[in-house]
């Protein structure tokens, strides 16, 4: 079990591997496990960075985020131009159906809303859109339309838990509500826990994911 002294020390190291952030620029504090993050980036997707980077590192229970976006005057973008960019890349993102999202962006930050069938659609929207010059954050409200049963998401869920991870999955237990899954159990590593989720993300109709599995090292 690390001492919080030693977690801090490797987010730190983490973030001074990442190349995409700039780690002078960001304080790490840590109590009991949980890492919290502060400090002023360039850009959203430096920020979006920064957060993968500490979740990487083995011991992290929790994940605080106190970091703001300042963009440099080349940076800086009207709203305006921000929706015309982002409907423009979600257009040509080939992922999506047609016409399928809507954007509503205010102060640079950028709301995405619409109804697809599949989990990697939602995620391909938002991940289309981190990259735009001059957003300052994104709200990934796009609904997934429930498509199928409880009893064969949950099947679905099982088995690909089983190919994946045969001996974590005897330990996660999953719930279906409607199109609402929810993951219990334990994991031993973000990874396992990363796994699970998107075993259950990738299962068709799933409109929702609560992670109550317990990280346990």
């Amino acid at each position: 079990m690390k001492t919080d002294s030693q977690l801090q020390q490797d987010v730190m190291a983490e973030l001074k591997w990442e190349p995409a952030v700039h780690a002078a620029q960001i304080g790490v504090e840590v109590k009991n496990g949980v890492v919290t993050l502060a400090g002023e980036v360039g850009s959203y997707v430096e920020k979006w960075n920064a957060e993968r980077a500490a979740q990487r590192v083995n011991g992290v229970k929790a994940l605080a985020i106190d970091m703001k976006v300042k963009l440099s005057q080349l940076g800086k973008r009207t709203d305006a131009d921000i929706a015309e960019s982002a409907r423009n890349i979600l257009a040509w993102t080939s992922a999506l159906p047609q016409d399928a999202i809507q954007v509503l962006v205010e102060g640079g930050w950028l709301t995405l809303s619409g109804d697809v069938q599949w989990q990697y659609q939602r995620q391909a929207a938002a991940d289309s859109v981190r990259y735009l010059l001059g957003v300052t954050g994104v709200d990934n409200q796009i609904a997934v339309k429930p498509s199928l049963s409880a009893a064969v998401v949950k099947s679905d869920i099982e088995a690909a838990l089983k190919r994946r991870a045969t001996a974590d999955a005897k330990a996660i237990a999953v719930d279906v509500k409607g199109a609402d899954v929810t993951l219990s159990g334990t994991v031993h590593s973000w990874a396992e826990r990363d796994l699970a989720k998107h075993s259950a993300w990738g299962t068709a109709g799933v409109r929702n994911v609560v992670d109550n599995m317990t990280l346990v090292y």
